[in-house]
């Protein structure tokens, strides 16, 4: 089979007041390459926790890396101290360090100014990514790269905001991940060199593949009860879902669109559709 080989591309410097870059976790859909610790089915495109080949994070102007406990304002529902300020993140653990294996002893020390909710801050990234698992919801996201597409960066972010279960990346192996502002450390992403994969990923683990194009005899999304366990398939920047693509659905839907424009940016049409999983399916008592 034909696919590009090699780790997720890096583009652009380190982000004022927040990271950039990503590592992938492990998992393990099956359906592409099997990956050593991890079970049979699509690869992860590159890091991830023990038993695959870690990527090392870039540096972040302003501090390091890391998550905080929950404190009283949290538990109530207030937003915690970073998440709406003019500062990201938090500086060196005051007072005694908590005595659990959560915390990163570096972070504790350093500070942590991490792209995370204050819930994770001075967490060690594999115990985010751990209680994450607990919190991810039954879809999964599945995006075409066969032109390179510039927006699978932003698909990831939005898969994590959402907690999908997995981002599968159909086509290419490498993608432009300055968008995902290094939330795919957290998220699993999975590789597929072509349909016939993810196809077969999702016969195994019982999902109904739901494609988003605005086409003729597709269903709109504002009047379609979504699968609970299901994959969201979107195509890329201009061509949208090819006519394989659609035909290897067992749905079609389209959003609705009131302006002069034809069409609207890949990653919008991703978040409208995950937030319309949410909005049918997800507990909101959970959000942050």
């Amino acid at each position: 089979m034909n696919q590009d080989v090699g780790a997720p591309e890096r583009t652009g410097e380190p982000v004022p007041g927040g990271p950039t870059g990503a590592e992938p976790v492990a998992g393990g859909p099956a359906g592409a390459e099997p990956v050593a610790g991890g079970p049979a089915g699509a690869e992860p495109v590159a890091g991830g926790p023990a038993g695959e080949e870690p990527v090392a994070a870039e540096p972040v102007p302003g501090g390091p890396t890391g998550a905080e406990p929950v404190t009283e304002e949290r538990a109530a529902g207030e937003p915690g101290p970073t998440e709406w300020g003019p500062e990201v993140g938090v500086g060196p653990w005051p007072g005694p360090w908590p005595d659990d294996e959560r915390y990163d002893p570096e972070l504790l020390a350093n500070g942590d100014r991490r792209n995370v909710v204050d819930h994770y801050r001075y967490w060690r990234r594999d115990a985010v990514v751990a209680d994450l698992d607990t919190r991810r919801h039954d879809f999964h996201v599945a995006i075409e790269n066969f032109q390179h597409d510039h927006n699978i960066g932003t698909v990831v972010r939005t898969a994590n905001a959402f907690a999908a279960r997995a981002v599968h990346i159909v086509g290419r192996r490498r993608w432009n991940r300055r968008g995902a502002m290094v939330t795919d450390r957290y998220q699993h992403v999975h590789h597929h060199p072509d349909l016939v994969s993810l196809r077969e990923f999702a016969a195994e683990q019982g999902l109904a593949i739901v494609a988003v194009d605005n086409t003729p005899g597709a269903t709109p999304l504002e009047r379609t009860a979504l699968p609970e366990r299901c994959v969201l398939l979107f195509g890329q920047e201009g061509p949208g879902l090819g006519t394989d693509s659609r035909g290897t659905a067992d749905l079609v839907v389209s959003i609705a669109q009131f302006g002069s424009t034809r069409s609207i940016n890949a990653g919008v049409a991703a978040g409208i559709a995950m937030h319309a999983w949410v909005a049918q399916h997800a507990d909101p008592s959970r959000a942050w």
